[in-house]
């Protein structure tokens, strides 16, 4: 693929100095699959949190406003096709994105925003309540594809349990973006786990064997890996099936070399061309039930 043919993509996330997990996963993979890539760090940390305590730097609201001014003013802005956020440390930081994505939509024809509201998990919010709730509020209004995980799916549209894929797509419904990526599903097939996919039109479950304890950045590189195949044109399921096929053989890959950080320096194969097994389903749309 081109430079010219990819578009460049602007990703908003932590950085890490060691590991991979935000835009270092987010980065390598968009780059690995082609796309010119223009990386911007929300906060700065020495390793994912879940390693232990570590320094953490956060970018100001009054540098991360200019930043955000310097990159709408860039003479280079044309190439931007498309931006994707993760995780945001702040409300202020949720403005700024909000601030490019509006001003890219109204240059750019077929702009594309994906929003990966990375604000918690099955244990809760681990960001504030007020940057969760203006990433609801604020950001997934403007997304073309939301990526959440079922927790924060549940969060976001009011906080009850969703423990059928039914409940799930009826969530997804009435969130609002017209692409809805749900990942740690209920699988179908014993010992598995899923991601779920909504659109105007289908309803698709893309399967594969649960790894227990995986390390952490699997949602950062779904995210990514998606939206790079969205935006190479590949159909809602071709799309699906490779990047859940990517990111489970790269998990799997890691898990046999005991790594503690995904190992995706020795796995860009999986990432261009991956060969692992992903069942794949098509599901009731919630919207066909409520026309019966």
């Amino acid at each position: 693929m081109s430079e010219t043919a990819a578009g460049a993509i602007i990703v908003i996330s932590s950085h890490v100095v060691r590991g991979t997990v935000g835009n270092r996963a987010a980065v390598f993979a968009l780059e690995s699959l082609g796309y010119p890539v223009w990386a911007l760090p929300t906060v700065l940390l020495p390793w994912h949190p879940g390693h232990g305590p570590s320094t953490r730097v956060n970018i100001g609201a009054d540098d991360f406003s200019r930043m955000i001014d310097d990159l709408i003013a860039a003479p280079w802005i044309g190439e931007v096709r498309a931006v994707l956020s993760g995780y945001l440390g702040a409300p202020h930081q949720v403005e700024g994105v909000a601030r490019l994505v509006e001003a890219l939509r109204q240059r750019k024809e077929g702009f594309f925003y994906a929003c990966d509201p990375v604000i918690g998990d099955a244990g809760g919010l681990y960001v504030p309540e007020a940057t969760a709730a203006a990433i609801r509020d604020r950001l997934l209004p403007l997304a073309s594809l939301a990526t959440p995980n079922r927790f924060e799916l549940a969060w976001l549209c009011g906080g009850a349990a969703l423990e059928t894929n039914t409940a799930i797509l009826e969530a997804a419904l009435s969130l609002g973006p017209s692409r809805m990526l749900v990942t740690s599903a209920i699988a179908m097939m014993a010992g598995g786990t899923g991601n779920l996919y909504l659109t105007g039109n289908h309803a698709l479950l893309a399967e594969h064997r649960l790894i227990e304890n995986p390390p952490n950045g699997t949602g950062d590189l779904l995210a990514a890996v998606f939206l790079a195949r969205i935006l190479e044109g590949l159909s809602d399921e071709r799309a699906l099936q490779m990047a859940t096929a990517s990111v489970f053989e790269v998990i799997a890959r890691t898990a046999r070399r005991g790594a503690d950080e995904l190992t995706l320096e020795q796995d860009v194969s999986s990432l261009s061309t991956p060969m692992a097994m992903v069942q794949m389903r098509r599901l009731m749309h919630p919207g066909q039930v409520r026309r019966r």
